[in-house]
């Protein structure tokens, strides 16, 4: 039974985790799977800091050259994170023909043509299931299990801090800066949250999984981005009252035309599973065109789910090391799919929750429906609340629906109105 022989570059908290999974599977890996697996080295600018797992010192190393450069070393495993240097490390192990698993999902995003572009010339492999969801199967069912089936449209809530935060507010009663503080204090959010609520960390997911089901590259910057920030308890509130909940949705959608992929607050019946994902959660909803609907649900991120995606793919890669005419034999015919353009966010068409700030005036309301026909948006319903300081009064109108662009010109031109006090708030509704 030939060893493979691993490198890990990365000994921080996944890292450890991935070691921990390694050390207690290895046994029935060998007995049940035949697989032999033998961690060679693992390469970290801190190796005096005692982890919480036994290793031997010996393989422990600050210089990486020890692990992308050792001819003994079959699969590299790169969990630093960020884009330098884990770009070079990862392109610097394909160029001596070693197979990759990484859980950066920022890098792929950024750089991931490149990288498997590379590593195809190679004739190696970069696989990356714990990049997306941290231990839900996502990457594998959507590359082998749907492989018979045309993907239309993935939602998903793939950014456990802002699913948090957002249960949090829908939960207590809570502001977002009261919820944001209590992620923080539990370890759920960074010190610096910009990533996650600013819907950055969802958007390098989202493209992942897009390059993945519609076979094509995509662009970062072509990604519509729209945090959580500005969304307030009041909105929660009236969203529930609605029958909705509000969730960070990042959605990949394929039309007759374009490709839509977009990051945003969003709406959604609260009948529907997404709107039942609680907390830290994470779900992906996928419409396809044989299997009709799936879900996938769990934890999506922490320790040790992401080192279970982690360790799955080593699994993968070492069976493909160990059969290779197996693996020769069940590699897929490429099919030249026509690209398709990624449409702006200006031509969407969705329907809308809006709420205005206006003065407890008579003809406010004609004087904003008004102009929402000018720009043919309809009005599906409107809750008017009482009095509140300085006679300024909530409104809030549910449209039909409208063009994106339609939508901006028109709250422009409401938000000038001197009836209008504060910037008016919209947020998609998504019919999943």
């Amino acid at each position: 039974m030939r060893v493979i022989n691993l490198g890990l570059i990365g000994f921080g908290t996944i890292g450890t985790g991935m070691v921990k999974v390694l050390k207690e599977r290895i046994p029935f890996f060998e007995r049940e799977l035949g697989i032999k697996l033998s961690l060679t080295a693992i390469c970290d600018k801190d190796i005096l800091t005692r982890r919480k797992v036994e290793i031997d010192k010996d393989i422990l190393t600050q210089d990486v050259s020890r692990v992308v450069d050792d001819p003994q070393i079959d699969i590299v495993i790169e969990l630093v994170g960020g884009l330098h240097p884990a770009k070079e490390f990862i392109l610097r192990a394909l160029k001596n023909k070693k197979h990759v698993v990484t859980a950066n999902k920022a890098l792929l995003a950024e750089c991931g043509e490149e990288i498997f572009k590379y590593a195809e010339q190679q004739g190696v492999d970069v696989y990356f299931e714990a990049s997306v969801g941290g231990g839900i199967p996502i990457i594998e069912a959507l590359r082998e299990g749907f492989v018979a089936n045309k993907i239309e449209k993935i939602y998903g809530i793939i950014n456990g801090t802002c699913n948090y935060i957002l249960t949090q507010m829908s939960d207590k009663g809570c502001a977002f800066r009261v919820a944001l503080k209590d992620a923080q204090d539990r370890g759920y959010a960074e010190k610096n949250p910009g990533l996650d609520i600013n819907g950055i960390d969802s958007a390098h997911k989202i493209a992942i999984l897009s390059r993945l089901c519609f076979k094509q590259k995509i662009p970062l910057e072509k990604i519509f981005i729209e945090g959580i920030r500005n969304i307030s308890l009041s909105d929660i509130r009236y969203a529930d009252e609605l029958g909705y909940s509000i969730k960070l949705l990042a959605i990949a959608k394929r039309t007759s035309s374009n490709l839509q992929i977009r990051v945003h607050p969003t709406l959604l019946p609260k009948d529907h599973l997404l709107s039942n994902v609680q907390g830290v959660f994470n779900a992906l909803f996928v419409n396809a065109a044989l299997i009709g609907q799936a879900l996938f649900f769990g934890q999506g991120a922490g320790q040790m789910p992401t080192a279970s995606a982690v360790v799955s793919d080593i699994i993968f890669l070492a069976e493909k090391i160990q059969r290779p005419l197996v693996a020769d034999n069940a590699k897929k015919t490429k099919i030249k799919i026509k690209e398709k353009p990624i449409c702006t966010i200006d031509d969407i068409e969705s329907r809308y929750y809006i709420r205005f700030s206006a003065l407890d005036k008579p003809a406010v309301l004609a004087k904003v429906s008004a102009i929402l026909g000018k720009y043919g948006i309809s009005i599906f319903s409107v809750i008017q609340k009482g009095r509140r300081q300085a006679h300024i009064v909530p409104v809030v109108i549910m449209t039909h629906e409208a063009k994106e662009k339609n939508m901006r010109k028109a709250l422009s031109e409401i938000d000038m109105l001197t009836v209008i006090k504060n910037k008016s708030v919209a947020i998609r509704v998504e019919r999943v």
